[in-house]
């Protein structure tokens, strides 16, 4: 029988390429049955790849991705799982992406909300990243994560927060209109329709 096989920077990698090591930590012959951070892992990069090198709506060129090792400012207990900056013919286009599993409690989503609020109004992100606005995407595991995610976010803001499912992103694609806001009913493209 054939599993799937996971690859990963050794420490000496990391140490080559500069870069924290961040690995597995388990024997390279050790058999995998369930592991809730290589399992997000796996979904971050799969965001990253279809972001990279998948089809984007004409017009959109990927511009960079940034990963985290640590928070995003002093005295912010906030790691994001990525940001992505694209070029829309209107402008630059920047996310902050979040993927959920299931495994945060809603207590500590709402310290997320609050950390990324704090980040937006603070003037850091202008500072470090040159753009003055972004997103907070929201990746969830399933319709029902969400809509209870979306709920703690709508409690505090109708800004800057984007939700969508893996299972709608997988059948649909990132940029089809599978987007909800922290208010309304109504799907949203990714990109504007008429950028």
């Amino acid at each position: 029988m054939y599993g799937k096989l996971i690859y990963a920077l050794s420490s000496k990698g990391a140490e080559f390429v500069g870069v924290p090591y961040r690995g597995p930590r388990r024997r390279p012959d050790e058999a995998l049955v369930a592991d809730f951070f290589v399992q997000h892992q796996l979904t971050v990069n799969q965001i990253y790849a279809a972001l990279k090198h998948g089809s984007l709506p004409l017009g959109v060129i990927f511009n960079r991705w940034v990963g985290f090792f640590g928070p995003l400012a002093d005295g912010l207990r906030l790691i994001p799982d990525g940001y992505v900056e694209l070029q829309l013919p209107s402008g630059a286009l920047a996310a902050f992406l979040e993927v959920d599993l299931g495994h945060e409690s809603l207590t500590i989503w709402k310290e997320k909300i609050r950390n990324y609020l704090q980040y937006a109004l603070s003037g850091d992100y202008e500072r470090r990243f040159g753009h003055s606005r972004f997103r907070v995407l929201v990746v969830a595991t399933s319709e029902r994560r969400l809509l209870s995610i979306r709920k703690v976010v709508t409690a505090s803001t109708e800004k800057i927060f984007w939700f969508a499912s893996l299972p709608s992103i997988h059948q649909d694609g990132f940029f089809a209109p599978v987007w909800l806001r922290p208010t309304g009913g109504h799907r949203e493209p990714f990109v504007p329709l008429n950028q």
